[in-house]
């Protein structure tokens, strides 16, 4: 399990396009989005600096936080 803090995620919008950026890399992930601790949690079998590599891409600073 990926954890990442994502602060520049504030709405259902921001959360869909971190979703849809995470699933080109691995269609088969699970994503969960706290928008209250501006956190996004990720399994995946992808690299984790994939996944947060195409969330920065997608507009969003993220970091790994402890799971």
């Amino acid at each position: 399990m990926l954890k990442l803090k994502v602060p520049d995620m504030s709405c259902g919008h921001c959360a869909s396009t971190i979703e849809k950026a995470v699933k080109s890399v691995d269609p088969s992930a699970r994503v969960t989005v706290d928008l209250g601790s501006s956190t996004v949690a990720v399994e995946t079998r992808a690299d984790e600096t994939a996944v947060s590599a195409v969330i920065k891409s997608a507009g969003y600073e993220n970091e790994k936080v402890a799971a």
